[in-house]
């Protein structure tokens, strides 16, 4: 039972902070939102303080102006009182008391309900006091205990009017507000009297409360007056704003000819007019760009096609030329060296412009098959080992001891590692380069980590662009076309993987192939972090060059080309 009660507080709290969670979201996504609930709290929070300091003010001149008025009403009342004693010949105690009582009466007639309880005499000192109430003669203990000895004592001691707030307790079990004002008059034969007054001010009190409740209903009205004009306000401002966003989200989704709509001619009809007036100038910028972009794809495929019959020619005549070396003068045959080392970059370069020309034509197609990547990793680091042990470059690699089998284009695959491999001794310094494989339920990836000259972060963005360079003054001693990242990242994305880059100057680099194992699965993460543990340690060592037999690598040198 205590188990079902705290799974259902817990629901009941998890609901709780769910509805609170979109509402926030919704406050922060919602410009009216946020204007009519900030001008709705200021202008309950500036009522409330209005209100307040209104119905104190009335209650305040209300009770001054009453107490100014009753002190005034009793002091001519008592004036009055003694000029009727004074002529009286009252001269035993039973003429004294009937003197008393047709006193009373005579003070009591014509007050109302609303002007006061009740007169009474209190004899100074020590009688028990006599009122008159409803017209009889009573010693109610309930009234008598509404004169406090501090107010007696104020009385007895002075001979002006003094009074006190009160609370009289009435049939209906509640108090009513009042005040009793006291003073003293001299009976004939009898000595000092102290004269009190009982006022109920619960008229008062009422009139009070129906002010109150008018100034409530006044304020909740200036509310809702208030939260419809804000709202009709804010809904003419924010609404072309909506529509200007609506229309922008359409015009990055491609569809440019979508425009604003213009009504009347004040500043929300200029800004329409300005908006519409700035996407058709973007509308002709990205369709003549467009167009640009189409020529020059044209040109460079056509240029990349009709360069290769030439090429062939060429190429057919450098080897014999190369062939026929030996028999030619040393610099004839360091010419026929060059001249087969550059057609060997001329066709490299124009086999990766035709491969740009198939991505962006959207005609590079996958050849897929199950494969464990870490065979395809294994090529590539047995291809690349002359390459780094040239440069006296360590190459570490991790393989995972279980099979990471997917489904990949190996030849695609393998020509995105190259690229990373190969750029990484490149730019290594001499230092080990690190080739990390992990792979889990969703996803192999694929990390080449080198601790060199390293990059900011600004060129980690840049990285994958066409012919793009971190350093143009650095020469490269290994040929590249420029275009080896910008193909290996549209190998990736033909996957539905990811190609990322991470550097930090002097700290080295780190490039992240992150690939779904199978066709449909959408990356969501990536088994290795892009960001290595030894991010902010220092560099290690130069490894030592390792000693090579220059006749064991005949051919590095069109290797490297």
């Amino acid at each position: 039972m205590v188990a079902t009660t705290a799974n259902a507080a817990a629901r009941g709290a998890s609901r709780a902070v769910t509805l609170l969670t979109a509402a926030v979201h919704t406050w922060r996504a919602s410009l009216q939102i946020r204007v009519i609930t900030s001008t709705l709290v200021v202008g309950m929070a500036a009522l409330v303080a209005l209100g307040g300091y209104l119905s104190n003010s009335i209650a305040d001149g209300m009770y001054d102006q009453r107490v100014e008025q009753l002190l005034s009403e009793s002091a001519l009342n008592t004036r009055q009182a003694q000029l009727t004693l004074d002529g009286s010949n009252a001269a035993t105690p039973d003429a004294v008391e009937q003197l008393v009582i047709s006193l009373i009466s005579r003070l009591q007639v014509g007050r109302s309900a609303e002007e006061g309880e009740g007169v009474f005499l209190r004899r100074t000192p020590g009688t028990q006091a006599q009122f008159f109430v409803s017209d009889r003669t009573t010693t109610d203990p309930e009234y008598a205990a509404l004169i406090s000895p501090e107010l007696r004592a104020a009385v007895q001691g002075s001979e002006v009017q003094q009074w006190m707030p009160v609370g009289i307790p009435t049939d209906k079990e509640r108090v009513d507000p009042g005040i009793v004002i006291g003073s003293t008059v001299l009976v004939p034969a009898a000595g000092r009297y102290e004269l009190y007054y009982l006022y109920n001010l619960a008229y008062e009190q009422r009139t009070l409360a129906f002010v109150q409740q008018v100034l409530a209903l006044a304020a909740v009205g200036l509310v809702i007056l208030l939260g419809a004009m804000t709202w009709l306000v804010t809904r003419q401002a924010v609404q072309p704003v909506r529509s200007a966003a609506r229309v922008a989200e359409r015009l990055a989704d491609g569809l440019l000819a979508e425009r604003m709509t213009v009504r009347g001619v004040d500043e929300m009809a200029t800004l329409a007019r300005s908006f519409n007036e700035m996407a058709e100038s973007l509308q002709d910028q990205i369709q003549r760009m467009e167009n640009l972009s189409r020529l020059q794809r044209r040109f460079v495929s056509d240029v990349s096609h009709e360069l290769r019959t030439p090429l062939t020619t060429i190429r057919m005549a450098a080897e014999v030329l190369y062939a026929s070396k030996d028999g030619l003068d040393p610099g004839a045959a360091r010419s026929a060296e060059l001249l087969t080392a550059q057609l060997d970059r001329f066709e490299a370069l124009l086999a990766d412009l035709l491969e740009m020309s198939r991505f962006d034509a959207g005609a590079a197609l996958l050849d897929a098959e199950s494969r464990d990547l870490r065979d395809v990793v294994v090529t590539v680091v047995d291809t690349a080992a002359p390459i780094a042990a040239r440069r006296g470059v360590w190459l570490e690699v991790d393989l995972p001891a279980g099979a990471t089998v997917v489904d990949i284009d190996p030849r695609r695959v393998e020509r995105i590692l190259r690229n990373l491999v190969i750029n990484a001794i490149e730019h290594a310094e001499e230092r080990p380069v690190a080739v990390r494989v992990a792979a889990d339920s969703q996803a192999v990836a694929v990390t080449v980590r080198d601790h060199g000259l390293g990059m900011t972060a600004e060129d980690a963005l840049h990285v994958f662009d066409r012919f793009w360079r971190a350093d143009v003054a650095r020469s490269r001693s290994i040929g590249g076309t420029g275009l080896g990242l910008a193909i290996s990242i549209e190998d990736a994305h033909l996957h539905g993987g990811w190609l990322e880059a991470w550097g930090r100057p002097d700290h080295g680099a780190c490039f992240r192939l992150t690939l779904p194992r199978r066709a449909g699965i959408t990356l969501t993460s990536s088994p290795l972090p892009l960001v290595p543990d030894d991010a902010d340690g220092p560099a290690p060592e130069p490894a030592e060059r390792p000693e090579l037999d220059p006749a064991a690598l005949p051919d590095l040198d069109r290797l490297e080309a």
